[in-house]
């Protein structure tokens, strides 16, 4: 899927924790698996909204950025918009 080998050394990773799990008791390796799924779903996320953000910042329309990472530029609009109102409501805590 990718040619980066850091990719392929991440995948290796959670593939070793994931193959970890096998001799656990089923409910423990699956609450584990479910909170591995959050926890990189969280900072995938997080990165794919920042790159999003640098792409529009430097002139990209949403659907080269659509097209990019795979979402509709409907999809991108929204993720960019809930992601300056986050923004919006960090700074008014501050």
């Amino acid at each position: 899927m990718s040619d980066d080998p850091t990719i392929g050394f991440l995948k290796a990773d959670v593939a070793r924790f994931c193959g970890g799990l096998d001799e656990l008791a089923p409910a423990i390796r699956l609450r584990l698996v479910v909170q591995l799924r959050a926890a990189l779903e969280e900072v995938t996320d997080a990165a794919l909204d920042e790159g999003m953000a640098a792409a529009k910042a430097e002139g990209w329309g949403l659907r080269q950025i659509g097209g990019q990472v795979g979402l509709s530029h409907e999809k991108v609009r929204y993720r960019l918009a809930q992601r300056a109102g986050g923004d919006e409501l960090a700074g008014e805590s501050s």
